[in-house]
């Protein structure tokens, strides 16, 4: 299994060293930044099919196989476990979200902010194809607060009290989507890490992430990344896959540490010279991260 560079989860392992911690992150940073909340304006949950797509692609993604498979330890039932400690926090943060939504919605032009919402998305698709494209893209939370201030249409303002409980249902099953999708992949982790292809499922999640955001804005294309996601799990599952994620950097760091064996001229092991020297040829980030993600 070829081992994964995702960005987004590249730059918040520089910043949280705990797996609990970094998931939790990744999982609620739609929730934090904006994306969701613009998704729910902009009506992507008003179709199973949307809240399907919402819930895999948003808050399931690339990014979360990655975090599971390359940075969790413990059984897959203690994984499981973790991630519905994280997913109960999810689902209360986009219920509250949600019911918020329609009082927000009274402040905006949603003609005009549904195009921010399409290009917030279209943003995150980029970078998680590509760290170079991201490296000239802003920031989602830059693109949504650019969104809420040029949509901002205060004359129909209004207080609303009770929150619509359809839109809030949709709202939670959609964060229950990407929740379900990550305790499976926490249950099925030993499995995935042998035959799952990290950098060929980014690639393809970038792609039905990118899908998505012509959808919201009536182009013909429904239910396409929910295909393109179907087709991206096909070809990144290699069935005849050994090595794992956790067994090459496990070896890489007993490699690193281990002494020097002594031969008896005082010479060094042929097999630990060429690996001594395929260390220190062999590409790594520049910021010596972690490249198992």
């Amino acid at each position: 299994m070829t081992t994964s560079r995702n960005q987004i989860a590249l730059g918040l392992e520089e910043r949280l060293s705990d797996a609990t911690k970094l998931l939790a992150t990744i999982m609620c940073l739609p929730l934090v930044d904006g994306i969701f909340p613009a998704l729910v304006l902009a009506g992507a949950l008003d179709t199973t099919a949307g809240i399907l797509q919402v819930g895999l692609l948003v808050f399931g993604g690339s990014a979360t196989v990655a975090v599971i498979l390359a940075e969790m330890d413990g059984t897959p039932r203690e994984q499981a476990r973790t991630v519905l400690i994280v997913g109960a926090v999810l689902l209360v943060v986009a219920a509250v979200e949600a019911a918020l939504a329609p009082t927000i919605q009274s402040l905006l032009n949603l003609e005009l902010f549904e195009r921010f919402a399409a290009l917030v998305i279209a943003a995150v698709a980029a970078q998680t194809a590509s760290a170079r494209i991201g490296e000239y893209l802003p920031r989602p939370a830059v693109i949504v607060g650019l969104g809420l201030i040029g949509s901002l249409d205060p004359a129909g303002a209004e207080l609303v009290l009770v929150p619509d409980a359809a839109l809030v249902l949709r709202a939670v099953a959609s964060a229950g989507v990407g929740v379900g999708f990550a305790f499976l992949v926490a249950l099925l982790a030993p499995t995935l890490r042998e035959h799952v292809d990290i950098d060929r499922f980014r690639f393809g999640s970038a792609v039905a992430l990118g899908l998505l955001p012509l959808s919201l804005l009536g182009m013909p294309f429904g239910r396409a990344p929910l295909a393109v996601l179907a087709v991206t799990a096909l070809f990144a599952f290699d069935p005849s896959g050994t090595a794992t994620v956790r067994e090459d950097s496990t070896h890489a760091r007993h490699r690193d540490s281990a002494p020097d064996r002594a031969l008896p001229d005082g010479g060094q092991d042929a097999e630990d010279s060429d690996e001594a020297v395929q260390s220190v040829d062999a590409p790594i980030s520049a910021e010596g991260r972690a490249p198992w993600l």
